[in-house]
This record gives C-alpha cells, sequence and structure tokens, in this order.
C-alpha cells in the first residue's frame, strides 16, 4: 500500500497542474487547490449545469472526488472528460492510477497503453505502463517501460526504485541494488529501507 501510494504521487502531482489552469470553473479550481473537496464538487456541479462537457471542470471533480476516496464517482467523470476529450494523456493516466488504486490492473494497463501511444507522451506515461506490467507479472516487460520512463526523465528516483525492485523480485541483486542506490542519490526517501534490507 505505501509503495502504491508513492505511484500515485507522481500521477496526482501533474494532475493538480491540470487543476490550476484554464477557464470558467475558477470557483471550484480556488477550493480544490485549499483541499476543500466537498465545496470544489459543489462548485464544478454548478458550473457544469450549463456546461455539461466541460473537459476541464469533469476532470477537476474527478480529481476531488478521488481526493475524497470516492473512485466510483471520480471513475465516472474521468471518462465523462475523456470522452470529450479522447487524446488527452492526462486523463488517461489519471485513469490508470485509478485502477491502480481499486488494484484492476488490466484496466491500469489499457489506460497507460492508450497514453504511451499519444505522440509526446510523458515519461510517467511509460512508467504506469511499467506498473501495470510489473504487477501483471510480466517482467520483460515491465522492464522495458521503466528503461523508458528512465531514459526520459533520468533524474526521476521513483523510476529506478520501482526498477530496483523488479530486480530485485527476479534475484538480480546487483542490479536491483544500483538502481536503489540511484534512487536514493535522487532523492527518493522509500528507496532508503529497501537499500538496507536487501543490499547491506
Amino acid at each position: 500500500m505505501y509503495l502504491l501510494k508513492n505511484l500515485i504521487t507522481i500521477v496526482v502531482s501533474i494532475a493538480v497542474l491540470y487543476a490550476c489552469g484554464g477557464s470558467g470553473s475558477s470557483q471550484g479550481d480556488a477550493y480544490f487547490q485549499n483541499e476543500q473537496y466537498e465545496d470544489a464538487i459543489r462548485a464544478y456541479d454548478k458550473f457544469l449545469v450549463t456546461k455539461p462537457k466541460n473537459v476541464k471542470a469533469l476532470y477537476n471533480q474527478g480529481r476531488a472526488f478521488e481526493e475524497l476516496g470516492k473512485l466510483d464517482e471520480a471513475e465516472v467523470r474521468f471518462k465523462a472528460a475523456l470522452e470529450a476529450d479522447t487524446k488527452n494523456t492526462q486523463i488517461l493516466l489519471s485513469l490508470s492510477n485509478l485502477y491502480h488504486k481499486k488494484r484492476n490492473h488490466e484496466l491500469a494497463l489499457m489506460y497507460a497503453d492508450n497514453a504511451v501511444s499519444i505522440s509526446g507522451a510523458p515519461s510517467t506515461a511509460y512508467f504506469m505502463k511499467g506498473r501495470a506490467m510489473h504487477q501483471l507479472g510480466n517482467v520483460k516487460e515491465a522492464l522495458r517501460e521503466y528503461n523508458a520512463a528512465i531514459k526520459m526523465s533520468p533524474e526521476n528516483g521513483q523510476y529506478y526504485y520501482y526498477r530496483g525492485m523488479l530486480h530485485q523480485a527476479t534475484d538480480k541483486k546487483q542490479q536491483a541494488c544500483n538502481d536503489l542506490r540511484k534512487a536514493v542519490q535522487l532523492n527518493f526517501e522509500v528507496a532508503n529501507d529497501a537499500l538496507a534490507n536487501y543490499c547491506s
């Protein structure tokens, strides 16, 4: 669960940036930024009465539901937003992340794979795809996606950590320890415990 929480941190940080931008749903955005998620949901409801297909408001309302742990409601909003903007990598990654939380790794993989297929996809898309593959036991494919994420963002300690844990699970101790040390150097704190447990 702790590992999953750290995975979620990456996607959430991107999602909040999306919530900051944009148009007329600014009252909901202000509540969201102040972590007043129930007020944000109500504000987005009012906005969506006149603009029911506004991608930004649907997405941000989904994020507010997600912050409250209401994953089914978040899922409905994310899917409505995606229906209006089918090539939006942020929405795809938020759906992938949501399905990680629900432990539905097949759907997490599907949405991450869709994100990867879009031109200019961020490293997070490859990382999320790797995590889903990792959870499904597809070691070779997971490693390929982690490698791609690291190539795109070599200063992201979280990516090294998860690749290191994949190496550890497949008895590649030296490679695991190299990645865990790199994750520690890049200030990914969770890696400290893993390094102490597996590489001392």
